[in-house]
């Protein structure tokens, strides 16, 4: 018996400490030391990056302008705009209008017809 009861607590501790650690670090960036590129925080950052750095992460915060269609949306920061995606599965409930600031993570989508972002995650300011 008492075997079990330390089992069951040792595994109820391990659940607990372990979920605490993926909220602590699940918006964790990385390394940031020399050689590290850093994480464009705004558009004009977003469109001048090379070419080749197609899938780098952007955390981007502005306002959702005008829906063009096909869960393409442009978004407004200070410096300026851009094309995003945003499948709508990735809303999870959320309504926003030109008025309300959101923040968006997602990857950069280099292309023929420009720089986008693609949004993985979505949240107000």
């Amino acid at each position: 018996m008492k075997t079990f009861t330390f089992a069951s607590l040792f595994i109820l501790l391990s659940t607990a400490s372990s979920s605490l650690l993926a909220d602590q670090y699940s918006h964790a960036g990385g390394f940031s030391g020399p050689g590290a590129q850093n994480m464009p925080r705004t558009i004009q950052d977003a469109q001048n990056t090379s070419v080749f750095s197609d899938d780098i992460q952007v955390t981007l915060t502005g306002v959702i302008t005008e829906s063009l269609g096909n869960e393409m949306y442009t978004f407004r920061d200070n410096t300026g705009e851009i094309k995003i995606e945003i499948d709508n599965d990735d809303w999870y409930g959320l309504n926003v209008d030109p008025n309300v600031t959101v923040v968006i993570n997602g990857e950069i989508e280099k292309g023929f017809y420009g720089t986008s972002i693609e949004v993985e995650r979505i949240h107000l300011k």
